[in-house]
């Protein structure tokens, strides 16, 4: 990572989500809590979903590898926030806030679009079951995750380079409590348009192609479950689609309060707030919906865990 020959920062000071002591304490034991059953909660869904012969699916192929996105995301920030709880000035390296700048946009385009491809899972499964092991081949399902990464780390490295080689001379206080694009932009001295049109651009076109797919996938699915004639069947159908609708309606509801906001009432200090949300619960929220939302992840446990009950 280059910097640019004007720049004089070396590193940045976090402002953090408070600087009363107090508080900072408090936030510090919440924020562990939560990455700790975040960690637990991604983690054993991953393995659970390896050692399970009854989820061996694409379905739950997504499934393991969002586990994973999720885990992925909050460690590259909350460990650091904690650490960052209990010191006095919260500073980060040049580098270091460049490397969290990339692993941070590398998380949200991975979410996004896993998210995206389970809604075309959840299509395929619905509207042609018959065919479901055919049009969802391993092979595909490999396919897709691999592009999706591959595409995550092209997005976060090319946005990061942009963002570093823009200068920082006036200030280094960063008003979030972790690196991210938007405060840094704020801070540059240098010109920022080419910048700020670039995240407009690669960050509207991720939601939108992303949200055209689920409510494509989606719309499919409600037709087709209209045209199930028992009570039963529609319900059933329904209650797979469950857990990933809640997953959505999160993620992309955090997404329009964070983006879409008039500009009259935007602000970095809301923007802090929503990314405690955004960063921080969402993970820790997905493997608990879809373990307590999904009867085949529920049924799974409870015969592992009898397994070695019995072993025992």
């Amino acid at each position: 990572m280059a910097k640019s020959n004007h720049s004089s920062v070396t590193e940045f000071i976090l402002l953090g989500l408070t600087d009363k002591p107090q508080l900072q304490a408090i936030l510090f034991g919440v924020f562990l809590v939560i990455y700790l059953v975040t960690a637990l909660g991604n983690l054993g869904l991953i393995v659970l979903i390896q050692i399970s012969p009854s989820l061996q699916t694409p379905m739950y192929f997504f499934l393991c590898h969002l586990a994973f996105v999720d885990f992925y995301g909050t460690s590259s920030i909350t460990p650091n926030t904690l650490v960052n709880f209990l010191r006095e000035i919260k500073s980060m390296h040049f580098y270091a806030c460049a490397t969290q700048v990339c692993c941070f946009i590398m998380f949200s385009v991975w979410e996004l679009f896993l998210l995206s491809v389970m809604a075309y899972d959840r299509y395929v499964a619905i509207c042609n079951p018959l065919l479901y092991v055919v049009l969802m081949p391993r092979k595909l399902c490999i396919q897709m995750v691999s592009s999706i990464y591959i595409y995550g780390i092209t997005v976060g490295v090319v946005q990061v380079v942009a963002t570093f080689h823009m200068s920082f001379c006036d200030s280094n206080m960063v008003n979030q409590f972790y690196c991210d694009d938007v405060p840094l932009i704020a801070l540059a001295c240098s010109d920022t348009h080419v910048k700020e049109l670039m995240l407009l651009i690669i960050a509207g076109f991720n939601m939108l192609f992303s949200l055209i797919i689920v409510l494509i996938s989606y719309v499919f699915i409600l037709f087709a479950i209209l045209k199930i004639h028992s009570a039963e069947g529609r319900h059933k159908a329904f209650s797979t689609c469950a857990s990933h609708l809640f997953s959505i309606t999160i993620y992309y509801g955090t997404l329009i309060f964070m983006y879409l906001q008039p500009k009259s009432s935007h602000s970095l200090d809301k923007d802090k707030f929503a990314s405690v949300f955004y960063a921080v619960v969402i993970p820790l929220l997905n493997p608990l919906i879809y373990s307590l939302r999904n009867q085949e992840v529920k049924n799974s446990l409870k015969r592992i865990i009898e397994k070695l009950y019995h072993n025992n």
